[in-house]
């Protein structure tokens, strides 16, 4: 039986290194206990017993706990820096055509959905490609 949990732990590990989903590295370390197991009880049942039942409890216990230390932190970039602030008008701004505000020492390309003449105080609603999407500021 040794043969069989080898094969089946090398089998796993490559499952695994193809998806990194972490699932089945639990069961690679079950085949290992299993493999340890086989070496001093004969019986398949109580070998592939361990395999099984270590398994689950691996999967259940710790999987939720490293799915969330490994999940990428959503950090804000600098370009999310100007969602929500407050910028100037330095050209005016039509409904629905490009004008240009300034944020931050940088002009950008603005739309809004309401006339802005040059000078206005507005608010960064959202970044749309390479313009920004503004409203009159509200004190």
């Amino acid at each position: 039986m040794l043969y069989f949990w080898t094969v089946l732990i090398i089998f796993l590990t490559i499952i695994e290194a193809a998806t990194v989903e972490l699932v089945t590295i639990w069961f690679i370390m079950s085949a290992v206990a299993a493999l340890i197991v086989s070496i001093f009880v004969d019986n398949l049942v109580i070998q592939f017993g361990v395999f099984v039942i270590l398994g689950v409890i691996l999967l259940i216990t710790t999987r939720p706990f490293l799915v969330k230390l490994l999940k990428p932190k959503n950090e804000r970039t600098n370009l999310d820096r100007v969602i929500d602030g407050k910028a100037i008008v330095t050209q005016d701004i039509l409904p629905d055509e490009k004008g240009e505000v300034k944020i931050d020492g940088k002009r950008w390309t603005a739309i809004s959905k309401e006339k802005l003449v040059s000078g206005t105080p507005v608010r960064v609603l959202k970044i749309d490609g390479v313009k920004l999407q503004v409203e009159k500021w509200e004190d």
